[in-house]
């Protein structure tokens, strides 16, 4: 990411020394030349006819090398620019603008805000089309965001002035929110002059074609596109089959939309609670090896909390560690490692949507309401580049399948009937488990631990992942009967033809 904080930091440079204003229509206290020329430049940008969001396909960052452990945390360019900013943004009262209302103009007005604009009328749009109260809606999962979105739709409702203050607030309370910054400096352009706001042709074609500007409009095109295109009501990703209520949480990110959703689980089933913009890899998704600045795509769980007080400050409030690779990633030579879902650095609110070298990184706050949910070794986390949602009874229904050879399988292995057992694994079937069984093959030794006793599965879970190969990830418990306690496994299932067959074993427990 210091390729792209340098992009930002050379950006802001650029404005202070190209688009400052040479004749402000009131003077700049401390911090607010900074302020005055990014709403200068905003205006600029945007002031093209149609040309609102132009920049988003250009957003796209090169690709770069390095695992997510050796991230750069050369974070520190913006720090001293959002200082500046949230000092502007509390000292821009509403009268600091008086003086210009007067030679305001509509063309001003049309150019200044023209990304607001087209950011309010997406907004506007979603929240007219949107089914009535469906649930985790967007204002739960970010309050900076939900006030960002707010500051959208009263400016497309012509709340200029109240859109203006919201945004004032926005950026005191969230100094280091960048597109909050951006949407603040359009409004405020939009109360300067013509003639002040617009320098010359150069700076002009120089401050529309900058990358950073591009990523960040980028951002909020996938904010707005997160409220736009919500989940279908009573409808889950289609890789949770079923989940066990002792999987409090569930997780699943959808990279296409830069969006972490947030589902609580109890005896009713899956319900979004909450949903999060989130950043993914430099160089996409679908992680190969190590240091190709992707993020995997799979079947996760989260195997620890890291204590941010351990970690290097571009971390941000903590880290969670996923288990990639997994074994079906092993299975296929994937490498690479060190793959978190982590913060920002204090003086960052958010990242471009591409810009870890493989992590998924979301906002500070964001972040800890995550910390205070997740259960380590039992809250997965699905990575998909879109996701496809489906109801509660098609999850029921493609669940059937694995269903049937789960129970086929113990049943085999309860009558001690070693070759209908050995059906049910491939020949390079691994286990790995606390106890080692070398020497001994792990059909004999599951018709030995069986001893042909009935036995109980319970709190099963059905994690399905499609991409070429069919794969299944099922967790449970077996209690035989008689006893109280007994193992918990993780096995990794394949399709073959219609059936379905065991490649890979954990024994949790």
């Amino acid at each position: 990411m210091a390729h792209s904080q340098g992009k930002r930091r050379r950006l802001v440079a650029d404005i202070v020394r190209q688009g400052r204003l040479q004749h402000p229509p009131f003077r700049l206290r401390s911090g607010q030349q900074l302020l005055a020329a990014l709403a200068a430049v905003s205006a600029l940008m945007f002031a093209a006819p149609g040309a609102a969001l132009a920049s988003n396909a250009a957003g796209k960052t090169a690709k770069t090398s390095g695992s997510v452990h050796k991230e750069k945390t050369r974070a520190k360019g913006p720090a001293a620019n959002a200082r500046s900013t949230a000092r502007a943004g509390a000292a821009g009262r509403p009268s600091s603008v008086k003086e210009a209302k007067e030679a305001r103009s509509a063309k001003s007005r049309k150019a200044g805000t023209a990304v607001v604009a087209a950011a309010a009328t997406s907004a506007t749009a979603a929240r007219a089309t949107r089914k009535p109260a469906p649930a985790g809606t967007i204002q739960e999962a970010s309050n900076a965001e939900a006030r960002l979105i707010a500051v959208y739709e009263m400016f497309g409702r012509g709340q200029t002035r109240p859109a203006l203050a919201k945004a004032r607030d926005l950026v005191r309370d969230y100094p280091n929110f960048q597109l909050a910054q951006l949407v603040y400096g359009d409004l405020l352009a939009a109360q300067l002059p013509p003639s002040n706001s617009l320098p010359d042709t150069a700076s002009i074609a120089k401050m529309r074609g900058n990358p950073a500007m591009a990523e960040l409009h980028e951002e909020s095109k996938r904010r707005l596109q997160a409220l736009r295109d919500r989940p279908p009501a009573n409808t889950v990703p289609s890789q949770f089959l079923a989940l066990s209520t002792r999987s409090r949480y569930a997780i699943a990110v959808d990279a296409s939309r830069s969006r972490l959703y947030l589902f609580e689980n109890s005896d009713k089933g899956l319900k979004l609670t909450a949903d999060y913009y989130i950043s993914v890899g430099k160089a996409g998704t679908d992680k190969v090896t190590e240091g190709d600045a992707r993020t995997p795509l799979g079947v996760y769980y989260i195997t620890s909390s890291l204590d941010p007080k351990s970690l290097k400050d571009f971390y941000g409030a903590g880290a969670l560690p996923i288990n990639y690779p997994n074994p079906y990633d092993v299975r296929r030579g994937k490498t690479g490692g060190g793959i978190w879902l982590h913060g920002t650095p204090p003086q960052q609110f958010a990242r471009a949507p591409l810009a870890s070298d493989g992590c998924v990184v979301m906002a500070n706050p964001d972040l800890r309401q995550l910390l205070r949910k997740v259960q380590i070794g039992a809250t997965p986390v699905v990575t998909a580049r879109s996701l496809q949602w489906i109801s509660q009874p098609q999850a029921e229904k493609e669940s059937q399948s694995i269903t049937s050879a789960i129970n086929g399988w113990k049943d085999a292995r309860a009558s001690g009937n070693e070759a209908q057992l050995k059906k049910f694994y491939l020949p390079d079937f691994q286990r790995s488990s606390k106890k080692s069984n070398e020497g001994i093959s792990v059909v004999d030794d599951e018709v030995k631990y069986a001893q042909g006793k009935r036995v109980q599965l319970k709190d099963m879970s059905y994690l399905h992942w499609k991409d070429g190969d069919d794969t299944m990830v099922v967790t449970f418990g077996e209690v035989f009967e008689g006893e109280k306690s007994g193992r918990s496994r993780r096995q990794y299932w394949l399709r073959q033809g219609t059936d379905w067959k065991l490649f890979h074993e954990e024994i949790l427990g």
